[in-house]
């Protein structure tokens, strides 16, 4: 396969040039298992698609310590190695940075199938498991890579990648982080800061989560100065604002809706597709009660409705279920309409509320707090 180049590829070559005496492009070249992380590095720049995941990276990255730990980068031996226990796996996954709620499935399964899934000829998969004991090894295979009519073992590299990734990731969430408080205190005198800051947010390539965290925090605002009035009967009703609710992590895969709004019952689904299977699966989740999607596009909502439409179309043939299905979109919120409910928000003077709503959304998401707390750690290097 193509090697695909983005901003951390330089600093992947670079490391790897350290071990290689300036080969780093050609061990990226031969070794399929640089080549993944390399994919899977995308999003050390801040405004990359690809979510910064880190399940995957560090299965990898506690076996080979595992594997360091032991000296089999160094000596033979490791075909003798009795295998990393999974508890002590699971714990050190668990102690790295932004690790505290890292689940075992990248360990049992997730990696293997995904590093397939990129490399469907390759004869060997990253992580090697006996059901049995509950051992792990790395394969060793993927570490050794040829070089110049010699092999050199990448433990240590591949180890070094995964470490300067997770510190770029961290740099860029403190920065986030830091730039949002600065927001905050100075809003007042700056708007126009503000404003180009949210309005960054809003872009086709920004991170799946921070466009799902800005999106949240544009609409609760709007819609908390829409007033209803209900009741039981007409002479007792009552007086409610309309109040947008988070119903879980962002890009959780959970099956869960989005945002859900109180007291219209209204769900809200955030997307960065136009796939009709998609949309049609969201659907399905709720026995087709109506959904409003928030789609991470600048095309027009006339043109996602009737791409959505083709789509359903061409899969289900039937009219009677294609009807049922776009009727079950009930509105469509693309990038320039959130620009717009925002400008709105702007009018009513709730424009510091989205930025500290923005604030603690993404510290609730990328486990600000918990994270904090383990930086003299992370600093010290025990990683």
């Amino acid at each position: 396969m193509s090697i695909v180049n983005h901003d951390f590829t330089d600093r992947i070559i670079e490391i790897l040039n350290l071990h290689s005496g300036g080969s780093g492009r050609l061990l990226l070249k031969n070794s399929e298992l640089i080549q993944y992380l390399n994919i899977k590095t995308k999003a050390a720049n801040r405004g990359s698609k690809s979510r910064a995941g880190l399940a995957n990276h560090y299965a990898i990255y506690v076996l080979v310590e595992d594997y360091i730990n032991g000296g089999f980068n160094t000596i033979n031996g490791y075909a003798d190695y009795d295998g990393a226990k999974f508890c002590d796996l699971f714990r050190r996954q668990r102690e790295l940075p932004f690790g505290s709620k890292l689940q075992n499935h990248a360990l049992n399964h997730r990696l293997n199938e995904e590093f397939r899934k990129y490399f469907p000829s390759c004869e060997n998969l990253p992580i090697i498991r006996d059901v049995g004991s509950n051992r792990y090894w790395i394969n060793e295979k993927l570490l050794l890579a040829d070089l110049n009519e010699r092999q050199i073992n990448l433990a240590v590299p591949i180890k070094e990648i995964i470490e300067a990734y997770i510190k770029a990731r961290k740099s860029a969430f403190s920065e986030f982080m830091n730039y949002c408080q600065e927001i905050v205190d100075i809003q007042e005198n700056s708007p126009e800061k503000a404003i180009d800051f949210i309005k960054g947010l809003f872009r086709p390539n920004v991170d799946a989560r921070i466009f799902e965290i800005a999106s949240f925090a544009v609409l609760k605002q709007y819609y908390a100065d829409r007033r209803i009035y209900w009741g039981w009967s007409p002479e007792e009703l009552i007086e409610e604002s309309l109040v947008l609710y988070k119903t879980g992590r962002t890009n959780a895969n959970d099956g869960g809706i989005d945002f859900v709004m109180r007291p219209l019952g209204r769900f809200f689904q955030v997307t960065e597709t136009v796939d009709a299977g998609k949309y049609f699966l969201d659907i399905d989740k709720v026995q087709r009660y109506p959904i409003t999607f928030v789609v991470k596009t600048n095309e027009s909502c006339a043109e996602i409705l009737k791409k959505i439409e083709l789509q359903a179309e061409a899969k289900y043939q039937i009219k009677a279920i294609v009807k049922k299905y776009i009727e079950s979109v009930e509105e469509i919120i693309n990038i320039p309409r959130l620009m717009a409910i925002f400008k709105s928000v702007l009018g009513s003077g709730k424009g510091s509320n989205v930025v500290e709503e923005i604030i603690l959304q993404s510290r609730v998401e990328f486990n600000i707090e918990a994270e904090e707390q383990d930086v003299l750690t992370f600093k010290n290097a025990d990683m």
